[in-house]
C-alpha cells in the first residue's frame, strides 16, 4: 500500500505548529506578525484583485454556453432540495463569522471609518453597512464558487477523486497523482485547518462572552479553552453521524434558529429604520460595487483596507478548499448556471438581510440614543451582540438563542471541516475513517486554542492571511484550467 503523504506532511506540519504554540507562544505570535505584515504590505493588493476577478469568473461562466452542463451525468437529479442543500452551504460557508461580526462589523467600522469620514456621523453609518455588506456579499461566495465548482465538475463529469489536485489534471495530467498534486493538496489542507482555526476561536470567544453577560460565566482564556474543549466533543459525535443524520439536520436547525432570531429583532427593533437601512444600502452596494471592488485606498486610508477588506478575502479564500469541497459534495446533479446562481445569490441576500437587522438596528440605536454601543464594540468585539440586546425587549432571551445558534454553528462548521479534512487526506475517498475525521477534529480545535492562546483575535487573522496567499495563486490558475476542461467537454479523462 502506497503511503498517504497528504496525511502525513499535513499532519506533521500542522502538530509542529501546535506543539511550538504550547512550548513557546510568544513565538507563534511574533512569526505570524511578521508573515502577515510582509504578506500584506507586498501581496494584500493581490487579494482585492482576485476577489474581484473570482466574482467576474463565476458571473460570466453563467452567462456562458457552458452554463447548461450538469455537474454529473445529463440525466441525473440533485440530490437535495433547495432548502436543505442552502442549509447546509451556508452553515459551512458563513456561520460564526455571521453572528460574531453582525454586528461587531457596522460598529466598528462607525466608530474608525476611514480618516475622511467623520467617525459617528450618519456618513459613518452609511459607509460601514455599506463595507459590511461588500464584505459579506457576492466575493465570499465567488470565492467558494471557483473551488467547489471545479471540484464538482473534475469529480463527478469527469469521475476524478475529489481533491483540490483533481482540477488541474488539464494542465498537468496525471502529475496530479505524484508531487505536484500531493503539494496542492498540503497547502490545501494547512489553509483549511488555518481557516477554520480561525472560525473556531471567534466562536468560542463570543460563546464566553455571552455566558459572562448572562450567568456571570468566569472569564479568560481558561474559560474559551473549556468551551472549545466541549465544542469539540460534541462535533465530534456530530461528524461520527455523518452527513445525513449530523450535519444536514443541525444545518436545517441553524437555519431555522436564524430566521427566529432575525425576525424577532426585526420585529422589537426599530422596523421600519431596518428596512430603509437594507432598501438603501442595497442599492449604495450595487452602485459602488465596481468601485470597491478596486479601490485599495492607496494615497490615504490604506491601513483601514489592509485591517477590514484584505483580511475579509484572504479569510474567505483559506475557508474556500473546506467549504469548497463540502459544497461540492452536496450539489451533484445541478447544472453549473443553477450552482453558480444558487450558490452566490441566495447566501448573499440572506446575509444582507441579517446585517441590515442587527448593524442597522445598532446603528440606528446609536444614532439615536448614543447607547455606547461602538465603545463596547471598540473593546471587545465578541460583546457587541450581547450589548444590543441589553437595550431590547425580550434581550436575555435573545442573547440565550444566540449562544444556541452560536454553538451549533461552531458544531457544524466544524463537523464540515473534519468531513473535508478527512477527503483530502484520505485520496478523495468520500466517506473517510472515523478515526481520521477524530484526529482532524482534533487538530483544528488544538490549533484554535493555540493561536488565541498566543496572540487571540490578531493571531487567528494573521494566520488566515498567511495561509491564504499561496492558495490564491493556486485559484487563480485552477479558473483558467476549468476553462480549459469545458472547452473540451467532449474529451473524457482517466481515473488513476
Amino acid at each position: 500500500m502506497k503511503k498517504n503523504s497528504v496525511l502525513i506532511f499535513s499532519f506533521a506540519i500542522i502538530i509542529l505548529f501546535i506543539l511550538a504554540g504550547i512550548i513557546d507562544p510568544p513565538s507563534i505570535d511574533a512569526l505570524s506578525s511578521v508573515l502577515h505584515d510582509f504578506i500584506i504590505d507586498y501581496f494584500g493588493w493581490l487579494y482585492h484583485l482576485a476577489a474581484f476577478i473570482f466574482l467576474l469568473f463565476c458571473v460570466i461562466l453563467a452567462f456562458s454556453p457552458y452554463g447548461h452542463i450538469k455537474l454529473g451525468k445529463d440525466d441525473e437529479k440533485p440530490q437535495y432540495g433547495f432548502f436543505a442543500w442552502f442549509s447546509m452551504l451556508f452553515a459551512a460557508g458563513m456561520g460564526i463569522g455571521l453572528v460574531f461580526w453582525g454586528v461587531a462589523e457596522p460598529l466598528a467600522h462607525f466608530a474608525a471609518p476611514p480618516a475622511h469620514i467623520i467617525p459617528e456621523s450618519g456618513e459613518a453609518a452609511a459607509f460601514a453597512m455599506k463595507y459590511s455588506f461588500f464584505h459579506w456579499g457576492l466575493q465570499p461566495w465567488a470565492i467558494y464558487i471557483v473551488i467547489s465548482l471545479s471540484l464538482a465538475y473534475f469529480a463527478y463529469r469527469r469521475n476524478l477523486p475529489p481533491l483540490i489536485s483533481s482540477a488541474f489534471y488539464p494542465l498537468l495530467g496525471d502529475k496530479i497523482y505524484g508531487t505536484p498534486g500531493h503539494l496542492i493538496d498540503i497547502l490545501a489542507v494547512l489553509a483549511t485547518v488555518f481557516g477554520v482555526a480561525t472560525s473556531l476561536g471567534l466562536g468560542a470567544m463570543q460563546i464566553s462572552s455571552g455566558l459572562q453577560g448572562l450567568y456571570n460565566f468566569p472569564d479568560g482564556m481558561g474559560a474559551i479553552l473549556l468551551i472549545i474543549a466541549v465544542a469539540t466533543i460534541l462535533y465530534l459525535i456530530s461528524s461520527i453521524l455523518g452527513i445525513d443524520k449530523g450535519i444536514l439536520k443541525l444545518s436545517i436547525l441553524n437555519i431555522f434558529l436564524a430566521f427566529v432570531l432575525m425576525a424577532v429583532v426585526f420585529l422589537l427593533g426599530p422596523t421600519r429604520a431596518i428596512l430603509n437601512i437594507f432598501l438603501s444600502t442595497l442599492g449604495s452596494y450595487a452602485g459602488s460595487l465596481l468601485e470597491m471592488s478596486l479601490q485599495t485606498f492607496p494615497f490615504q486610508d490604506h491601513g483601514w483596507v489592509q485591517s477590514w477588506t484584505m483580511f475579509y478575502w484572504a479569510w474567505w479564500i483559506a475557508w474556500s478548499p473546506f467549504v469548497g469541497l463540502f459544497v461540492a459534495r452536496i450539489s451533484r446533479g445541478r447544472t453549473i448556471r443553477q450552482f453558480v446562481f444558487g450558490v452566490l445569490l441566495a447566501p448573499a441576500l440572506f446575509n444582507f438581510l441579517w446585517f441590515s437587522i442587527f448593524g442597522g438596528a445598532a446603528l440606528h440605536m446609536e444614532l439615536t440614543q448614543n447607547l455606547g454601543l461602538s465603545a463596547v464594540a471598540a473593546y471587545d468585539y465578541s460583546a457587541a451582540l450581547f450589548a444590543l440586546f441589553n437595550h431590547m425587549s425580550l434581550g436575555s432571551v435573545l442573547s440565550l438563542l444566540s449562544i444556541v445558534l452560536l454553538i451549533i454553528f461552531f458544531v457544524t462548521s466544524a463537523d464540515s471541516a473534519t468531513f473535508v479534512l478527512g477527503i483530502m487526506t484520505t485520496r478523495g475517498n468520500m466517506d473517510p475513517p472515523t478515526g481520521i475525521k477524530i484526529g482532524w477534529g482534533i487538530i483544528q480545535s488544538s490549533a484554535a486554542a493555540v493561536l488565541l492562546f498566543s496572540g487571540g483575535l490578531l493571531a487567528l487573522q494573521r494566520m488566515s492571511i498567511t495561509a491564504a496567499l499561496p492558495l490564491t495563486f493556486i485559484m487563480l490558475i485552477m479558473c483558467y484550467s476549468l476553462l480549459r476542461a469545458l472547452e473540451a467537454e467532449k474529451t473524457p479523462y482517466k481515473k488513476n
